[in-house]
Parts: C-alpha cells; structure tokens; sequence
C-alpha cells in the first residue's frame, strides 16, 4: 500500500517507510469482497492510497500484481487501526486466531509484510510476551516478538504456524531505526473488535462500566486490613452508572473480569476496552469474606472532542488555509459535543502535524459559527469561502469553545 503518513521519533518508532511525497506499508485482507485492515498511522494524511495485491496462479508461477484505489472506511488513532475497502471480490483472505488471549511465551509465529519495501517478505521468531503493556495508565497491550519487523511492516499481520492471525504488527522499540529484535503487533482480540466497529459504524465508541480501579499496595493492604497485598480494588463506583445498578460497591476486590483473572487495574481496563457497547461482562469479587460474581452491562464512555479526529478521515475534511481537520456539525458530531449554544457550524475535529503551522490558533472541539460577521453552517460553505481568498485577508471568526463564545481574529497565511 502506499500513502502518506508522519513517522515518529525516538525509542519507539512506527515501522512505516516514509518519505516526503509517499510511504508504503502493509495489509490484511480480511473480507473477499475487499476490506483490508491496515494501520491508522499507514494511511493518517494521505490523499490517495493504492492497494497492490499479489496474486499467484499455481506453484512456480510468477506472481501477477493487481492495483486498487482503496477508501478508509474508517480509522481509530487510539489502536492504531484501520480499515480500507477496494472494489473487488474473491479475494484470498486470512483468518484471526479465535482467542489471541492463549498466545504463550516461546510460541512460534511469522511476520509478513513489505519491509523496506521488499514485496511479501516473510520473518519467522517467537512470542517474546503475550500481553506487554507500553504505559502504566493505557488498556492497550501488545503482542511483543522477535519476528524482525522493519519499517513497511506496518499493517502487515503476525501469523501462528497455522497461518493465522495472532496480531497485526505495529511498531518497532529501537535506537537504531531498524529492527533490534522488539517488534510489537496489536492482538487479533483487538483487530476483531476495532474491524468490527468501524466496518458497521466508520469510527469506535468506547465502553464503561462506572467503575474507577486502583491498584492494591502493601501500604493500602495494611491499612484496610486486607487478606492480600496486591490485586485490584474499586475506589469509586459511578452514581447512577452500569455498575453501580449491577450491585457493584467501592472497597470491592476484583479478581477476574470475564472469566480472567485480574491482577491490575489496567486488566480491568483492558478487558473493558474489547468490550462492544450493550455487552454484558461478568465481574468476580471479593467482599469482605464473600466471593461474589455480578453482571455488568457496558454502555457508552462519554466522549471527548479528542474522540472528533476518528470522524475526519478523508481529504474532504482538510482546510489547509486554517491548517485543521473538520467536520459539520452533525448528529454524528453532537453526541461529542453536547449542549452547544447554536445547531449548526463546522467543528475542529483535529490539528495535523504537517500543516499546523498554518493554524491561528483553533483546538479541537472548537465550533467555527461565522466568518467575518456571516454564518458559516457547514464545512462546504466554509471552504467556498476560502476559495480565492490570499495571503493576509483578515479573518474573524465567531466560535464557540468549552461553552463560551469567543472572536478569534487573523491574517490567512
């Protein structure tokens, strides 16, 4: 695939090749009729993104190439997923391993994908840890192998033996740019989630249950007089939320979550974070010296503007003059933004990089209502407004931010 897309710096690095005008990376074609999962990182930015699929008539054949205009379909920035479609059908495709949760330590597995931009290379190593976390506060884990991934690997998938799915491979920790032998993927529990999500709703609402786990320390064991001196306990349960109607009380101690056992609280956040919003997770507790097991259904987390950016995926989004991602203000977009003063206007759904310094001063979830006195209701009238406009035409925009109206004025560059 190639695109167009920000590579980051430091220790840990997006395994995509990058240059100025386009980049390549990798992807797994899940659905026959065209849907690819690749990642978000892969794709964030570009304006035409080609599909090449390598076809093979029979053993010792030479390889045919076929090429597609793909379309995102939609794109989570917190996984680092996404997914594309291209207009075709029977396409070879592979599977997702049922559980990525029985992945073991020393188990073998297969990176494939286009490093450095060598078509269809494969890598073979072990599962260096099954679940390895990057952050004491972030659910998402990874699948962390040995498997040499390079930059172009990105999108491409971690095979089992079998030749399925166990993750999606995602980045590299390295000093050096290439690969030292720590690759991590996303796990396939994780993919068959976000694939889902966005296939039928373009964008991932996050689930909650109410709940606010702490992780048990010697110090805190000793001073509530627990039996235990690690685990996960509930410091606060949410009035009126999932948990609290589930029967859910603070001071409980929770020791597995959907049948596995909890030993932190980012676990608890973890299985939280696969759930689909209107499942109903099983909660083990202890109380005192009962053990009880309670259902949780999971509802909707309230969202944030952050949550704007997985709305704005397409070049239609860009105002470069303002240098923003936008969006009109929709039923899709009010559910981020409720209670604002006025029902029409263009939301700033995200600042990129490559073009913020163009940016006057705009945040993400600011609502741009007018436009030198006259009312801007959608992003179309936004940019027709623009067109023609040169450098130094002075601007004021009317736009509302955290509830309050405020002018925001200055010179296009």
């Amino acid at each position: 695939m190639r695109g167009r897309a920000p590579l980051e710096e430091g220790g840990a690095q997006k395994a995509g090749f990058i240059s100025n005008q386009r980049g390549t990376g990798s992807g797994v074609i899940l659905d026959p009729n065209g849907y690819i999962v690749t990642n978000a990182h892969v794709i964030t930015n570009a304006r035409h993104i080609d599909v090449s699929v390598l076809d093979r008539e029979g053993a010792g054949q030479p390889a045919a190439r076929r090429h597609f205009n793909a379309t995102v379909v939609g794109a989570d920035r917190d996984t680092d997923l996404a997914v594309l479609k291209i207009e075709a059908q029977g396409l070879p495709t592979l599977a997702l391993v049922p559980d990525s949760d029985t992945l073991r330590q020393g188990q073998l597995v297969l990176a494939l994908g286009s490093p450095l931009g060598l078509d269809n290379s494969l890598t073979v190593g072990f599962v260096s840890a099954p679940r390895r976390y990057l952050g004491e506060e972030k659910p998402n884990y990874y699948v962390q192998t040995d498997a040499p991934i390079n930059p172009g690997n990105s999108g491409g998938p971690l095979l089992d033996i079998n030749g399925r799915i166990v993750g999606i491979n995602t980045m590299i920790l390295t000093q050096s740019g290439g690969s030292e032998g720590i690759g991590l993927a996303v796990p396939a529990n994780t993919v068959r989630h976000i694939y889902q999500g966005l296939r039928k709703d373009g964008h991932i609402q996050r689930g909650a249950i109410g709940v606010t786990p702490q992780d048990i320390t010697p110090t805190m064991a000793a001073a509530l007089g627990l039996d235990r001196e690690s685990g996960v306990i509930l410091g606060d349960i949410a009035p009126h939320g999932a948990a609290e109607a589930a029967g859910l009380q603070q001071g409980d101690i929770v020791v597995a979550i959907g049948g596995k056992p909890v030993d932190r609280s980012r676990d608890l956040a973890a299985a939280i974070h696969q759930c689909v919003i209107g499942d109903e997770i099983t909660v083990d507790i202890q109380r005192g010296k009962q053990q009880l097991k309670k259902t949780v259904a999971v509802v909707a987390r309230p969202r944030t503007p952050v949550d704007l950016a997985d709305l704005a995926t397409t070049d239609a989004h860009r105002v470069r003059k303002f240098g923003v991602l936008a969006l009109t203000l929709d039923e899709r977009v009010t559910p981020v933004l409720p209670n604002l003063r006025r029902l029409y206007g263009v939301v700033v759904a995200a600042i990129p990089l490559e073009f913020a310094g163009a940016n006057p001063g705009l945040i993400a979830g600011d609502v741009i209502y007018e436009i030198n006195g006259t009312r801007t209701k959608t992003l179309e009238e936004l940019k027709a407004w623009l067109e023609g406009k040169k450098n130094k035409e002075p601007v004021a925009l009317l736009i509302e931010r955290s509830g309050q109206m405020m002018y925001l004025s200055f010179e296009l560059e």
